[in-house]
């Protein structure tokens, strides 16, 4: 049907053939068969030219319209390709809402993009929620998914004033297993373990048991001001909290390892336009270039 539309508008096989990059014997063995299948002569030919039959002029409506359609098909995946439109499904955790704000804020520009946050700090399954990307952070399981490393995350153990007047500063990492510990793994076996490098090097591991858990830093961080016990900074509201003296450093002089950032997208090969673009602007915000995708098992 292509075919005899392309013959129709070129007014001849050789044309056509030219087009199509056939011959015209191919092109020719095309009508053909085309007409015997529908019993109909579409074509009369001559030495100098090509017309159409009544039953040709009825039947090119329609091809000629099938071909437009899959020509604006081609060109919207073209767009979909070349231009970020549709919507952008993103998943990340709680706290990182105003991360996504500022680092994807130059996607503002591009008007025929929708943006569909997905906020939990549960692991949501990128398939049945048609994800495009997930921010994932710390080690990785090992899937059939592709990450790509973005950065990472600098951590600090934190506590409010109230909370250190009361109970005292802890002078070395293993003074923190008298203190309240704020958790963020509910259930996990023997505890929460970090391990801890000293101003000279040294390394310290403590496991801690937490008194209160919680699966959302959100609620970690409002624990955390409210005095309840020494948390680690993993938040935008912990680092404001920290600017304005509503926590503290706790163990300044010892570094926690920092956790590694990840972009998770379900499928290798060729991304859309709206996946690129965010990819490329997720990599900017943590100052790394956009590094090649990596399976997770190799993580």
């Amino acid at each position: 049907m292509a075919i005899f539309a392309e013959v129709v508008a070129a007014g001849s096989l050789t044309a056509a053939a030219r087009q199509l990059g056939m011959t015209p014997s191919a092109v020719s063995q095309h009508l053909r068969q085309l007409e015997e299948s529908l019993g109909l002569a579409l074509l009369h030919r001559s030495t100098r030219r090509l017309t159409l039959t009544e039953a040709g002029e009825r039947y090119h409506t329609g091809c000629a319209a099938m071909v437009a359609a899959a020509r604006s098909a081609e060109q919207a995946l073209a767009r979909l390709r070349d231009e970020p439109e549709g919507e952008l499904r993103l998943a990340a955790p709680i706290g990182f809402g105003g991360l996504l704000a500022t680092a994807l804020a130059p996607l503002r520009a591009h008007p025929k993009l929708a943006l569909h946050l997905l906020l939990d700090d549960a692991v949501i399954d990128l398939i049945a929620a048609r994800v495009d990307i997930a921010l994932r952070v710390g080690a990785l399981a090992d899937s059939t998914l592709v990450a790509r490393k973005l950065g990472s995350m600098k951590r600090q153990l934190c506590a409010s004033p109230a909370y250190l007047a009361g109970r005292g500063w802890p002078a070395q990492p293993q003074d923190l297993l008298q203190h309240d510990w704020l958790g963020g793994r509910p259930g996990a076996a023997g505890g929460e373990l970090l391990e801890l490098q000293g101003p000279d090097g040294e390394h310290q591991t403590v496991r801690m048991q937490g008194r209160v858990q919680a699966t959302q830093v959100t609620a970690l961080h409002a624990l955390c001001v409210a005095g309840w016990g020494i948390s680690i900074v993993v938040s935008d509201d912990d680092r404001r909290a920290l600017a304005d003296g509503r926590l503290l450093p706790v163990l300044p002089g010892w570094q926690l390892a920092d956790l590694p950032v990840y972009a998770v997208t379900p499928r290798r090969g060729e991304q859309p336009a709206k996946v690129r673009h965010a990819l490329e602007l997720l990599a900017a915000y943590f100052n790394q270039p956009a590094a090649g995708p990596t399976r997770l098992s190799a993580a």
